[in-house]
């Protein structure tokens, strides 16, 4: 019934040669999922609504743990929000969450949820990262593994937060110097990317002996990742994080992608994530595209909206410094259409050489990116696709995914001592998506009563 129900939608949703067609996210695909998943996933949906839930997650957590124990804790926890948001522990279980998603058209994006938090405890020696290094390498063959068969080279795709391999501390006082006019030439992508291929210390100036050390096991570290995600054919993308971090962050993707981004070895294998609710990012896509093109190299991107909007507003409030982000919702999502704009017009002419995730919740970014795709001839399963995260905005995945577009879902996996805080954190930082999931939390609820009511599942005619 599920493989008959597939075909029909997906017979429906295609856009015809004719014209094109919007998408309609109305939760019709909503039919392809059990009533137990929705059930939880409105009932954990209107949890993570909830503001002091949000807020005081870790703490609820830890007296959820001394009242009713680790076992009963844990279990409501795996029948609740981990189940929701994670796809489990073990590489089995993975692979039972991603089987189910590509039954319904979607892909997945994995994501080891480790970092380093900018005002977190220091990390002594390298050991912490050294660990974070064998986790990412772990992840990349089980993305490869995912994948039983045959897919075009480049459509496996993984999440990498640089924090897990490098210092917040160390990205701080990288931060400092390239924002400077008089950053030494050392810190340049040409000279740190010959620094990663050599394996020499790349004696930077600015830096202490210490800094200089543990920049080169850094570089080593975000080098094998990318060497043996290369290999085994997995594209990276990125994450970006405050604004803080994000100028030493894009200097080592550039310095990634001065080696590994050529078109003569399938590039892009290094995106960077674009965060659309920061004031600067149209022109810093702008630049860093025409500086890829006078590179000859290829250019991917992961384009978000953003989501450390409290802290970042909070933090130039304490320095007296100027707010980085846009003053409104509403002209952030006008940035974010300039940027999407931006990057599917240079899709449009650069073919694979440009490569683009449309990481989006907002219905009317989907809209305008599938609009556009048609009206500019890219083809659905070519440089585009789009993210959603994984127990999220699954009445807009489902429809991208039965129309034929390719979408990807964001995939925490690992134990709930590793996951629930770093869900925790997530969920502080998304406030804004939780809230407003309303609408999708109306679909469900509309979904359940038909079912509730005895009509069946409805296939389209």
């Amino acid at each position: 019934m599920m493989l008959r129900t597939c075909h029909v939608l997906c017979s429906q949703a295609r856009p015809s040669a004719g014209g094109w067609k919007p998408l309609s996210f109305d939760g019709g695909a909503f039919h392809l999922k059990g009533t137990g998943e929705l059930t939880r996933a409105l009932l954990v949906l209107r949890l993570c609504a909830w503001p002091p839930l949000v807020t005081h997650g870790l703490a609820l957590q830890a007296w959820s743990q001394r009242l009713l124990g680790s076992w009963l804790s844990g279990a409501l926890l795996r029948a609740s929000v981990y189940g929701q948001f994670v796809a489990g522990e073990t590489a089995e279980e993975v692979r039972g969450c991603v089987q189910q998603l590509q039954t319904l058209g979607l892909r997945p994006l994995l994501a080891v949820p480790t970092e380093e938090e900018p005002d977190s405890a220091v990390r002594t020696g390298e050991a912490w990262y050294e660990g974070n290094l064998r986790a990412m390498l772990r992840c990349v063959d089980l993305s490869r593994s995912l994948t039983e068969t045959p897919v075009p080279t480049g459509n496996i795709l993984m999440q990498l937060k640089v924090t897990a391999l490098a210092s917040t501390r160390l990205c701080k006082e990288l931060t400092s110097w390239v924002r400077r006019p008089e950053a030494p030439l050392e810190l340049s992508p040409e000279r740190l990317a010959e620094a990663m291929d050599s394996g020499q210390d790349p004696q930077v100036s600015c830096l202490s002996a210490e800094q200089n050390r543990h920049l080169q096991a850094s570089l080593s570290r975000l080098h094998q990742v990318v060497q043996h995600a290369r290999a085994r054919h997995v594209r990276l993308l990125v994450d970006a994080e405050y604004t803080s971090l994000n100028p030493a962050l894009s200097l080592l993707v550039d310095a990634l992608a001065m080696r590994w981004n050529s078109p003569q070895e399938g590039g892009p294998w290094v995106w960077n994530t674009y965060q659309a609710y920061l004031k600067d990012t149209h022109e810093r896509l702008k630049r860093d595209a025409e500086a890829a093109d006078r590179a000859g190299l290829a250019f991917g991107v992961k384009l978000v909206r953003g989501a450390y909007l409290d802290k970042e507003r909070e933090v130039a409030r304490v320095q007296g410094t100027e707010d980085p982000t846009q003053p409104d919702y509403e002209a952030t999502s006008w940035s974010y259409s300039r940027c999407l704009e931006l990057m599917l017009t240079r899709v449009s002419y650069s073919g694979t050489r440009c490569h683009l995730m449309v990481a989006s919740h907002n219905e009317e970014s989907i809209r305008q990116a599938t609009k556009r795709m048609w009206e500019l001839g890219i083809p659905l399963d070519g440089p585009v696709c789009f993210g959603q995260l994984l127990g999220m905005c699954d009445h807009v995945s489902l429809a991208l995914g039965q129309a034929g577009y390719a979408v990807y879902k964001s995939i925490p996996y690992g134990s709930l001592e590793e996951v629930i805080p770093y869900l925790i954190r997530r969920a502080q930082e998304n406030r804004s998506v939780l809230q407003g999931s309303r609408r999708e939390q109306e679909l469900l609820r509309q979904e359940l009563r038909r079912r509730l009511l005895g009509r069946g599942l409805r296939v389209p005619h």
